[in-house]
């Protein structure tokens, strides 16, 4: 997958979860970002914003996940002595539970794919061409 490739994906989950229904609106990243939003603040205007703590697995998805909040205008945070891979952030439930969740997920998986992809690449290509695993001994050797 090329890098033009992974940002056309990206803009298409977008798409995805703004609801486009016409053509027109699928070709809008500017449409798509401005239905989201429209649903995150009708979401606001009906349910209270809780705190919710999302701990993430690495610096990518962290990443990630801080610039999909940003994008909706939510502000990421972390208490003193929580874990850099921890993001605290107030959002309604309905917007976590039937967008910003599975979207993260969607781009997470993609984004981490194409990086899978491009660090085999980079290693096949520039450290050696043997990118089969470890091999696995018996306990034996220990003894």
């Amino acid at each position: 997958m090329s890098e033009k490739d992974l940002l056309e994906k990206l803009r298409k989950i977008e798409r995805l979860y703004a609801g486009a229904a016409t053509a027109g609106e699928k070709m809008a990243a500017a449409d798509a970002l401005a239905r989201i939003q429209k649903r995150l603040n009708e979401a606001k205007q009906k349910e209270a914003a809780i705190e919710y703590k999302f701990t993430l697995t690495d610096d990518w998805s962290k990443k990630l996940f801080v610039a999909l909040l940003r994008r909706y205008s939510l502000k990421p945070y972390r208490y003193a002595r929580q874990r850099r891979t921890t993001v605290m952030v107030r959002v309604p439930v309905t917007f976590v539970d039937q967008t910003l969740w599975p979207e993260f997920l969607e781009l997470s998986a993609v984004l981490k794919n194409y990086l899978d992809e491009m660090t085999e690449r980079v290693i096949h290509e520039a450290i050696h061409e043997d990118d089969t695993d470890t091999d696995v001994l018996d306990n034996e050797w220990l003894e």
